[in-house]
C-alpha cells in the first residue's frame, strides 16, 4: 500500500484556537481523507508547540508551572478533533519525552557535522514571532506581523546554526523541485529571501533567563531555541531516530503552514534536514491569513472568530464548507458572521440542501425502494477535473466544481420537470429520477473529503429511499 504523510504546523499553546488555524487543519484533513479514499495509508500529524518565551511568560503570568500550563492548553487544542471532525492519527506535543530525545539527537548530528557553534551576539528580537529581525524586515522600527509589541534588544552568548552554509544547496533544491512550495507567489518569495544571502541564526537561549525549553546536549546552561526544537517534530512524529523503518516508509512529508511560517518551513527547516543528512520535505503548502471585516483579527479589536463558537451555532459541516469554499486557499480571506450566514443560506440551505430534498422526495414518492442500490455500492473514479484540482490543493476551485454540478442538476429538474411528467408517463419520470439520484450520489462522494457527515447523510438517505430531515435549516 502506498503511504502518504502530511502535517500541519504546531500551534503555540498560548491562546485559544482561532479560525485561522481551523483553516489550516481542515485543509490538511481534506487531503488526508482524499488520499485515504484513493487507497493510501495516511499518517496525519498534528499537535502543540509548547516551549519558548511566550509560553513561559504566559505560564508565569497565570501563576502556573509551565508543564501544567501546557497540559491544560494541549487538551483544548486536541478538542478540535471532535469539534471539526478531523482524522489526524497522531497528536504530538513538543514536551513529549520521545520528541525531546529526538530533538537532542538531531542537535548532536548537526553539531557533529560542523553546523553548530557558539558566539556572542546582539539582535533585535520579536517575542511574538520568536524570531530575530533585521532592519530590512521592520516597518517603522516594528515587526510587521506584531506591530503592537516592542522589539527586544538581546545580547548574550548562544549557539548558532550555520544557515549561511546552505544557500547554494537550498537554491539547487528549489530549482530541482519547481512545485516545492505552493503557491508560486510564495515560492518566489522564499527564493528571493535565500538569494539575497543567509545569516546564521541563534538556536539556543540562556537557561538562567528562559529555562522552558529542551536542554542543549552537553551544556545545561542553554536550552534549545523554540523553532529548532519544534521543527524536529515532523520527523520525531514518525519514529525518527529509533524506528527508522517506520520513518523511511513515510518520509518525506507534505507540510501545511501559514504565510508567516514560510521562512521557517521552506528554508530554515530544509537547511536543518540537509545538515542532518535527511531528505528534504516533499512539499510546503502555504495559506494566507483570515481577516475579519478586512482587518487582522485581534482581541483588542474584538473581531477574533472562535471556531468552537461557530460550530456550536452553525455546525461543523457549515464551518468546513465556508473555510474550503468561501476562502481562497493561498491568499488572505475575510470572515465575518454576516458573510458566513449568507454563504450558509445560499450554498447549503438553498443549494445542496434544497436539491437533496427535491430529489429524495420524488424518489420516495415514485419508488418503494431505492432504484440505485447497485450504483450506490459501485466504486467509481472521481472526475479527472475534480482529482486534478484537489491534488493541487485548490480547495475553493474543487468546491466550486461540485457546486457547478449541483447547479446543473437543479437546472435539469427545472427544465425536464419529472414531477409533471409523472402525471402522464410514470415510467419515464422514474427513469429521470433514477438519473437524478445517480447525480446526487456523485455529488455526495465528491463532497466526502470536505463535508464527510453531510456526504454520509445524503448517501444513507438514498439507500433508505427516504427524504431526510433538512440537511441545513435556513438561518435568519
Amino acid at each position: 500500500m502506498s503511504k502518504f504523510y502530511l502535517t500541519t504546523t504546531l500551534p503555540y499553546v498560548n491562546a485559544d484556537p482561532h479560525v485561522g488555524f481551523a483553516l489550516e487543519i481542515i485543509q490538511a484533513d481534506v487531503i488526508a481523507r482524499y488520499y485515504r479514499s484513493q487507497g493510501y495509508e495516511v499518517f496525519f500529524n498534528f499537535g502543540t508547540d509548547e516551549h519558548g518565551q511566550k509560553i513561559y511568560e504566559k505560564a508565569i503570568d497565570a501563576n502556573m508551572d509551565p508543564q501544567a500550563y501546557t497540559d491544560m492548553w494541549a487538551k483544548k487544542f486536541d478538542k478540535l478533533k471532535d469539534t471539526l471532525n478531523l482524522t489526524y492519527n497522531n497528536f504530538i506535543r513538543t514536551t513529549d519525552e520521545h520528541h525531546v530525545v529526538a530533538a537532542q539527537e538531531f542537535w548532536k548530528i548537526c553539531e557533529k557535522n560542523g553546523d553548530i557553534y557558539k558566539k556572542n551576539y546582539k539582535i533585535k528580537y520579536c517575542v511574538g514571532c520568536e524570531l530575530e529581525k533585521t532592519d530590512s524586515e521592520l516597518v517603522e522600527g516594528k515587526c510587521p506581523i506584531h506591530p503592537n509589541m516592542e522589539l527586544e534588544i538581546r545580547e548574550e552568548e548562544n549557539y548558532f546554526f550555520r544557515f549561511s552554509k546552505y544557500q547554494d544547496r537550498l537554491l539547487a533544491l528549489y530549482t530541482a523541485r519547481p512545485d516545492f512550495v505552493i503557491p508560486e507567489s510564495r515560492f518566489h518569495e522564499i527564493k528571493k529571501f535565500v538569494e539575497t544571502g543567509l545569516e546564521d541564526f541563534s538556536i539556543s537561549r540562556l537557561a538562567s533567563k528562559m529555562p522552558w525549553g529542551v536542554p542543549v546536549p552537553g551544556d545545561l546552561t542553554q536550552v534549545m531555541y523554540v523553532w529548532f526544537d519544534a521543527l524536529v517534530n515532523y520527523i520525531s512524529a514518525i519514529g525518527w531516530p529509533d524506528d527508522l523503518p517506520k520513518f523511511n516508509s513515510f518520509w518525506p512529508v507534505v507540510q501545511f503552514a501559514g504565510k508567516d511560517n514560510l521562512r521557517q518551513q521552506s528554508a530554515m527547516w530544509q537547511a536543518m534536514l540537509m545538515s542532518a543528512s535527511l531528505e528534504p520535505s516533499k512539499q510546503i503548502v502555504i495559506h494566507g491569513f483570515i481577516t475579519s471585516g478586512g482587518k487582522k483579527m485581534s482581541k483588542s479589536l474584538g473581531n477574533v472568530i472562535n471556531p468552537f463558537e461557530m460550530v456550536e451555532k452553525y455546525g461543523t459541516e457549515a464551518l468546513r464548507y465556508f473555510l474550503t469554499r468561501e476562502v481562497t486557499p493561498f491568499e488572505d480571506g475575510d470572515f465575518t458572521e454576516e458573510r458566513f450566514k449568507e454563504a450558509y443560506n445560499s450554498g447549503l440551505a438553498n443549494g445542496l440542501g434544497n436539491l437533496t430534498s427535491r430529489i429524495l422526495k420524488m424518489s420516495e414518492s415514485y419508488f418503494e425502494k431505492s432504484p440505485v442500490l447497485d450504483f450506490l455500492d459501485e466504486k467509481r473514479d472521481m472526475p479527472p477535473g475534480y482529482d486534478k484540482l484537489i491534488r493541487n490543493y485548490e480547495f475553493k476551485a474543487t468546491m466550486d466544481y461540485i457546486w457547478e454540478v449541483i447547479a446543473e442538476v437543479d437546472v435539469e429538474i427545472q427544465e425536464k420537470k419529472p414531477f409533471l411528467v409523472f402525471k402522464t408517463d410514470p415510467e419515464m419520470a422514474r427513469k429521470m429520477v433514477e438519473e437524478l439520484l445517480k447525480h446526487l450520489i456523485s455529488i455526495a462522494k465528491m463532497l466526502t473529503p470536505f463535508m464527510p457527515e453531510t456526504s454520509e447523510n445524503i448517501l444513507e438517505a438514498i439507500k433508505a429511499n427516504k427524504m431526510p430531515a433538512p440537511l441545513f435549516l435556513r438561518k435568519e
